[in-house]
């Protein structure tokens, strides 16, 4: 099977090229990528745990669901299918912000991205896929703010910055 290839892009979110993931990611190349937020009526964020043998942040909580756009998809149509395959359900997804980001890991890898954030909304548990995901929980986002501030090396450092800088787009009822 080929490898995955990642949308290279540069700081217009214009593409400049595809690469495998990752040599995208041991190069530290800025490439499209997108994280779903998935909310009930209850306002509360569905997170997830990755997968412990994840290529990094294994074991880490995050969003809904991220990963990478292929060529030719939207980001809609890549966040619906990246959530199909991680956790087992689609919804209608709308865009939110977009930000770049850049975070090396302690494996030699860098994520440095063009982030798409995407809302959507559900009200059942999903099915999760235990290859991707090893948990799931349902949070208030006033408590996942406040377990950030406490436990910081618990979630993901894409999830760090959106948390930070970018709370009012996420956050349905402000």
């Amino acid at each position: 099977m080929e490898e995955e290839k990642v949308i290279l892009v540069n700081e217009n979110d214009e593409q400049i090229g595809l690469m495998p993931k990752m040599e995208a990611h041991e190069k530290a190349l800025l490439h499209r990528a997108f994280s779903v937020f998935v909310f009930n009526d209850n306002n509360e964020l569905m997170l997830q745990q990755r997968g412990l043998d994840k290529y990094h942040s294994p074991g880490l909580w995050t969003n809904t669901c991220c990963s990478h756009q292929r060529d030719g998809e939207s980001n809609i149509q890549a966040g619906k299918r990246r959530l199909q395959e991680e956790m087992g359900f689609v919804v209608d997804l709308t865009e939110s912000i977009s930000f770049m980001y850049k975070a090396p890991f302690d494996n030699g890898l860098t994520e440095h991205e063009y982030d798409h954030v995407l809302l959507g909304s559900y009200n059942e548990d999903p099915i999760i896929n235990p290859d991707e995901v090893a948990s799931w929980k349902w949070m208030p986002l006033e408590d996942v703010k406040a377990d950030m501030a406490s436990h910081p090396e618990i979630y993901t450092e894409w999830f760090k910055v959106i948390f930070d800088k970018f709370y009012e787009y996420i956050n349905v009822n402000s």
